[in-house]
């Protein structure tokens, strides 16, 4: 018997491909929300985080005394690995490629409104304001993409597909790179942002990328650069970006995540107008969520079938490698 635990949000809707696990003969599928993880725990083998954002796990984890397996339907696992999962023999997964081509889209959408100055153009609009004007171009831009797991390499390809030099960092330097020929070690970056017109941090939360991008960092940008985040807030310096934002260092950005969410209604970013707000909603696509059950059932199968996983989180470093 494989005692399979969901830890759901309220109010969501389980996908019928993970109800149906519950059918399986050898399978018992317990449902359950925050407030009732440590009840559920205790022999359970294989745990489903289908409410990613909770960190309920962390003040239950000691009664997790058949735990194998966590697998997190997301792709971020700063908030999961806390000292005692990352100390024991527990394997966790993420959801690695999902939600790659959706979150490269949204980043050139971002830059596509900032190159095309379409903010002022639908203002323009609003007040029935002809105003011809030229925009920038973007083959020939340079990039530099701050983060070179799956996510980075897929906006990397995007942005190369329309002629924009990609340049990476990553938490090693390193040459020969087959998406960014040379990368640099992301503890340098202020010293390799002359020239860039594009900064986009998609680097996972960990040790190194707490604070990264930080005053030094937005002071090598050029002042027409944009900045764009669709990792996590906690990667930037919040009060340094409002600075270098309202004070002309940079030209603007285009941000998905902050290091509070929801970001609080009386903040400065909401009423930037040289900046592009969004929910922490990049990768939410139409069917995200059946992409991400139908993932798990193809993970779910291979462990019962005692095969290897095609991707695992590194628990050391906080990423798959």
């Amino acid at each position: 018997m494989t005692v399979l635990t969901l830890l759901n949000a309220p109010g969501t809707e389980i996908p019928d491909q993970l109800a149906d696990l519950g059918r399986r003969e050898g399978v018992e599928l317990r449902v359950v929300e925050a407030d009732e993880l440590g009840s559920a725990l205790p022999g359970t083998d294989v745990l489903l985080l289908w409410d990613f954002f909770s960190r309920a796990l962390r003040s239950e984890f000691s009664r997790a005394d058949s735990l194998k397996w966590i697998h997190a339907a997301a792709a971020g696992v700063d908030s999961l690995l806390f000292d005692e999962l990352a100390a024991s023999d527990v394997v966790v997964t993420n959801a690695r490629g999902i939600f790659n081509r959706p979150i490269a889209e949204f980043v050139l959408n971002y830059i596509l409104i900032h190159a095309k100055n379409s903010l002022r153009s639908l203002e323009d609009q609003r007040t029935s304001t002809w105003n011809r004007r030229p925009t920038k171009n973007l083959a020939g831009s340079n990039a530099m993409i701050v983060g070179t797991g799956s996510i980075g390499r897929e906006i990397a390809g995007v942005l190369s597909a329309l002629d924009v030099n990609v340049a990476g960092a990553g938490s090693h330097g390193r040459t020969g790179d087959a998406d960014f020929g040379n990368v640099i070690d992301s503890a340098q970056l202020s010293s390799h942002l002359t020239g860039v017109d594009w900064v986009i941090n998609i680097a996972p939360l960990t040790e190194e990328t707490t604070n990264l991008i930080d005053a030094e960092v937005f002071a090598a940008m050029e002042s027409s650069a944009f900045f764009v985040n669709v990792g996590r807030g906690e990667s930037v310096v919040t009060s340094d970006l409002v600075s270098a934002l309202e004070t002309g260092q940079i030209s603007g950005a285009g941000l998905d995540v902050f290091d509070e969410e929801p970001l609080p209604s009386d903040h400065p970013l909401w009423q930037a107008d040289n900046v592009i707000v969004t929910p922490h909603m990049s990768g939410d696509t139409d069917g995200w969520r059946t992409r991400l059950a139908d993932q798990f059932v193809e993970l779910f199968d291979k462990h019962t079938a005692g095969e290897a996983f095609p991707h695992t989180v590194d628990k050391a470093v906080g990423y798959v490698r």
